[in-house]
C-alpha cells in the first residue's frame, strides 16, 4: 500500500494548461460557504475537479469543486474552491490529493480555511479564528503506507503544524483591517453527524476551541512535503449544547456567506504578506 501520490503528476500537468498566470506561488483552500473568494481573482481561470485526471469530485453543498488560478494583490495563486471529506467515503489519500496537487503546481505555502463549530466560550457565529494547533480525532492519517523518501521524511515533525510567521501574517492583516481575529486549537472529527453535548464537553476538556470535519489531514500531508501552512476557521455555529437550537448545514453555509466580505479582505492581506515571506525564504 502506498500513500496515494499516484496520478499527481498527471493532474498537475492537466491543471497547468488552464492557468493564465503560470505556476502559482501560494495555495488557498476554501471551505464551506467561503468559495466566492476565488471568483474575485484577477486574470482568473478555472477548471472543474471532474475534468482533471484522478481528482476526487466534491459533492457537499457549499463546495463548488473547482480549481482556480489567478492573481490576488498581484500574486499568482492557485485556489481549491471546495474539498472532499472522509465522511463522503473518500480515503485519506483521496482527501489530501488536491493539496498534494497544489504542491506539484509549485506553491510554497498554503492557507487552509474551513467552516467550524465554536467550542470556546464567547465565540459567536461569524468570528474568525487563526489555527495555532490541531487535534486529529479521525483515527486516520494520510501518511499511512509505504513512505516515498523523495517526497518527505517517514516521521515528519509536527511541533508547529501551523507556521508561526504565516500566522503572524494573518494577525498583521487583521490588525491593518481592524478585524477581530481569534487564535486557537482546531479539532477534526470524522463526521458527518454533529457532535453530542457530552462530546463537546470532552472536546473542550481536550483543549479544542473549534471543531470541524476537514483541514487536519491536509495539514499533515502538506507538512510531510515541507510546505508551510496557515489556517483560518470561520465560526459558523456554536457547538451542540451551546447553541439555542438544532444544528444544520444550511446555517453553516448561510453564516459563512455573511462573513465572506471580511474573510476575503483578510485573505488578500495575508496573500500579500505571505508572498513577501516566501520570497525572502531560501
Amino acid at each position: 500500500m502506498t500513500q496515494g501520490f499516484e496520478g499527481i503528476d498527471d493532474a498537475v500537468l492537466a491543471a497547468l494548461a488552464h492557468s493564465k498566470v503560470g505556476p502559482p506561488l501560494l495555495g488557498l483552500v476554501l471551505g464551506s460557504g467561503l468559495g466566492s473568494y476565488a471568483e474575485g481573482l484577477s486574470e482568473a481561470s478555472s477548471v472543474a475537479y471532474a475534468d482533471l485526471p484522478h481528482f476526487p469530485r466534491a459533492s457537499v453543498v457549499g463546495h463548488a469543486g473547482r480549481l482556480w488560478f489567478g492573481r490576488a494583490r498581484g500574486i499568482p495563486v492557485a485556489v481549491l474552491q471546495g474539498r472532499v471529506h472522509l465522511y463522503e467515503g473518500f480515503s485519506p489519500a483521496q482527501v489530501v490529493f488536491p493539496v498534494r496537487a497544489l504542491v506539484g503546481l509549485g506553491v510554497k505555502a498554503v492557507c487552509l480555511t474551513n467552516a467550524a463549530g465554536g467550542v470556546r466560550a464567547g465565540f459567536q457565529p461569524g468570528d474568525l479564528m487563526r489555527l495555532t494547533d490541531h487535534l486529529n480525532l479521525t483515527a486516520q492519517n494520510p501518511l499511512v503506507g509505504a513512505n516515498e523518501a523523495r517526497r518527505g521524511t517517514r516521521f515528519p515533525d509536527m511541533t508547529h503544524p501551523y507556521d508561526i510567521a504565516l500566522g503572524q501574517a494573518l494577525v498583521d492583516s487583521a490588525l491593518a483591517l481592524g478585524l477581530p481575529l481569534h487564535a486557537g486549537v482546531y479539532a477534526q472529527l470524522l463526521g458527518p453527524s454533529y457532535e453530542t453535548p457530552a462530546e463537546i464537553t470532552m472536546l473542550r476538556t481536550l483543549g479544542a476551541d473549534a471543531i470541524g470535519m476537514s483541514t487536519v489531514l491536509e495539514t499533515i500531508a502538506l507538512r510531510h512535503l515541507a510546505v508551510r501552512v496557515a489556517g483560518v476557521s470561520c465560526i459558523t455555529n456554536l457547538a451542540a449544547g451551546l447553541a439555542a437550537g438544532p444544528l444544520a448545514h444550511a446555517e453553516v453555509a448561510e453564516v459563512a456567506g455573511r462573513a465572506e466580505g471580511n474573510f476575503a479582505k483578510l485573505l488578500d492581506g495575508f496573500v500579500e504578506r505571505a508572498a513577501q515571506q516566501v520570497a525572502a525564504s531560501p
